[in-house]
């Protein structure tokens, strides 16, 4: 029973990607060139191979040379840019995660905190995204502290923290004033401080919040991390890779989808680094509640 549980997630992705190529595959082939078009409005994208290449047709792209034939296969320089990408993310996520969890015991541990802080939590993520990523930048390049120079991956990786600390202050707050009264009356009762009833009893209950918050912020930072790189210019990562390669779509249709492809693969990693962390603190879970 253990091991068909443990299998089922995995099968569960693997129909998934099966369904999704069969879906667009299926399309391709009883769709129009031009799209459903309801008027002058397209209403379903165009079945060409301009627009919509067969699967078959994008993975065999990968082993092909990027750009000549001294040039390394697609999928290698793919590969560089997402894990540029992905280490700018995973620095967002974890500076955000801090952020968030610091607000949170602060906000749960202060009723007046939470009254001044929380409405700013929330208002700070309706701010466009595409707005203030070249402020960042620009911010960023008159910071002068000591030898210590911002370089333009620090500005994607602090918008990449911006998205993630949203989600994982919500649920940390939620998690750690889940506990009953009755539960943290009896730690006052027992003498517990208050740093000793945070570690023995608010954390181990706001496990099952904190994961699913965890997760949002990983995906969230990764979004942050594509869409900085789009609106700061940043080269060498997916975001501007995407664009780049679309530009040549008319003349490579397969490869602007590498690079989104690789964007779907780092959410998976990112998604698998916060189901790790989940397994081992699985002594603590009762089933993940959401914030």
């Amino acid at each position: 029973m253990t091991r068909g549980r443990r299998l089922h997630p995995a099968l569960s992705g693997v129909l998934g990607i099966l369904v999704l190529v069969l879906l667009w595959e299926g399309y391709k082939l009883i769709g129009p060139e031009k799209g459903w078009l309801v008027g002058k409005t397209r209403v379903l994208p165009r079945a060409s191979d301009l627009a919509m290449p067969h699967v078959s047709t994008m993975i065999s792209r990968l082993f092909e040379p990027t750009v000549g034939a001294s040039t390394p296969p697609l999928w290698q320089t793919v590969l560089k840019a997402a894990i540029k990408s992905l280490g700018i993310a995973g620095v967002g996520w974890a500076v955000g995660t801090i952020i968030g969890l610091t607000l949170a015991m602060l906000m749960q541990r202060f009723v007046t905190a939470r009254s001044a802080i929380l409405p700013w939590v929330v208002l700070s993520q309706t701010v466009p995204l595409i707005a203030i990523a070249p402020l960042v930048r620009r911010w960023g390049a008159q910071l002068h502290l000591g030898s210590l120079q911002w370089h333009d991956w620090m500005s994607v990786s602090f918008i990449a923290s911006y998205l993630a600390f949203f989600p994982v202050a919500i649920g940390a707050l939620r998690g750690l004033a889940s506990p009953a009264a009755a539960h943290t009356d009896l730690m006052r009762v027992y003498g517990a401080s208050n740093w000793q009833v945070l570690r023995s009893l608010r954390f181990p209950a706001a496990v099952p919040y904190l994961l699913p918050a965890l997760r949002l912020g990983a995906a969230s930072a990764v979004i942050g991390t594509v869409v900085a790189e789009v609106s700061i210019g940043l080269r060498g990562g997916i975001g501007r890779m995407i664009i780049e390669y679309a530009q040549a779509a008319s003349a490579d249709p397969a490869k602007p989808w590498a690079p989104i492809g690789a964007a779907v693969l780092i959410g998976l990693v990112a998604a698998s680094v916060v189901g790790l962390l989940g397994w081992c603190l699985r002594d603590y879970q009762r089933g993940e509640n959401n914030a």
